[in-house]
């Protein structure tokens, strides 16, 4: 695949001087002969590739939703996630189908007008009618969009505070993501960069009595079902926090926090039970497995077989490792996760220890 980039990307550099040195050649004034004049033979070939290439674009979106249908992402593992879905498909639907529509339009055109000694297309200087059609129906389309958009937003950022939501904070650096609850409180301690010192990892202010019980963690468990309130800070750049499977994501910004609420829906096992997550499963395996007898043939250790967990990536390209930057997050019962989080050390045990 590498090698088939480089000469695709080394024949695009040669197309690229190529049309370089005509536009030289053309920039020159120069006496017109008729071996610069296109023929009948030039316009027909020139129609007719317009049309093949067409028919090739048309080809090649069918033949990539075929191939690539199963790396879509599985169904939501969160309340709002539908929302998002269905603004998403409404968007693609009309994109597509306007693309279709004037892709034939332009390629016809350019086919059924080409050049003739003898049939001419009639020139218009302007054409109001024509000229309010495809400028108000952009702008109707874009404004329902963007109106719809902005609804789907609204309703996914407001936070009631009736729902009790559970307080996480999640905090960025490079390259690792950790977690901090706030305890039997739910409320977390203030914070500060400067304090960073020995396992206060994240600043926490050990003054504040609302730190004391807080929990630093580096996986995130989340209980399936109650609303998540999550804050976000970042240590040092710019970092985004992606969680494509809640399609949840915010920036994290230095300097500030931001924040992202959304409720769980699915757990961590029965989004594993799903047709869509055992058919990517599998075909991950197997190219594991191919990818393992290679190695074990040159003597190194094979790979690990994969299981679907929830992630949180970064979304922004923040440093040399950022592909690696990634936490995993289990959603499970409200039980488990109580037993879960009953089980980590308050920061205040942690420094005790330190000290």
């Amino acid at each position: 695949m590498t090698a088939f980039l480089v000469i695709l990307v080394i024949l695009l550099f040669l197309i690229a001087v190529w049309q370089i040195k005509r536009i030289f050649q053309l920039a020159q004034t120069k006496v017109v002969g008729h071996a610069d004049i296109a023929t009948d033979k030039d316009n027909n070939s020139q129609g007719y590739l317009m049309m093949g290439f067409l028919a090739f674009i048309y080809i090649l979106t069918i033949v990539s939703f075929w191939l690539w249908y199963d790396t879509l992402l599985p169904e939501s593992g969160s309340e709002h996630g539908s929302e998002i879905d269905n603004l998403m498909l409404i968007s693609m639907i009309l994109i597509f189908f306007v693309g279709i529509i004037t892709q034939g339009v332009l390629h016809y055109f350019a086919f059924i007008y080409r050049g003739n000694k003898v049939a001419r297309a009639t020139f218009y200087a302007d054409n109001d009618k024509l000229e309010f059609i495809w400028t108000i129906i952009p702008v109707i389309t874009l404004a329902g969009l963007i109106i719809y958009g902005l609804f789907t937003w609204t309703d996914i950022m407001n936070v009631d505070k009736d729902d009790d939501p559970l307080i996480v904070e999640l905090y960025a650096q490079q390259f690792n993501w950790k977690a901090r609850y706030g305890g039997n409180d739910n409320t977390l301690g203030e914070a500060n960069v400067r304090l960073i010192k020995g396992v206060n990892v994240l600043g926490v202010d050990p003054a504040d009595p609302n730190g004391k019980d807080d929990k630093v963690v580096t996986e995130l468990h989340l209980p399936v079902g109650r609303k998540v309130l999550i804050k976000m800070r970042s240590q040092d750049v710019l970092h985004s926090a992606y969680m494509p499977h809640f399609r949840a994501q915010m920036n994290c910004v230095p300097g500030m926090i931001t924040q992202f609420a959304f409720t769980p829906s699915v757990t961590t096992e029965d989004m594993r039970l799903t047709d869509h997550v055992i058919n990517k499963v599998d075909n991950i395996n197997k190219i594991r497995r191919e990818k393992s007898e290679e190695l074990q043939a040159m003597g190194d250790e094979p790979l690990d077989p994969y299981e679907f967990d929830y992630l949180v990536l970064c979304n922004k390209i923040c440093g040399i490792s950022h592909y690696n930057m990634q936490m995993k997050i289990i959603v499970e019962s409200e039980e488990d996760y109580k037993a879960w989080l009953a089980e980590q050390p308050t920061l205040a045990e942690q420094l005790s220890k330190e000290n």
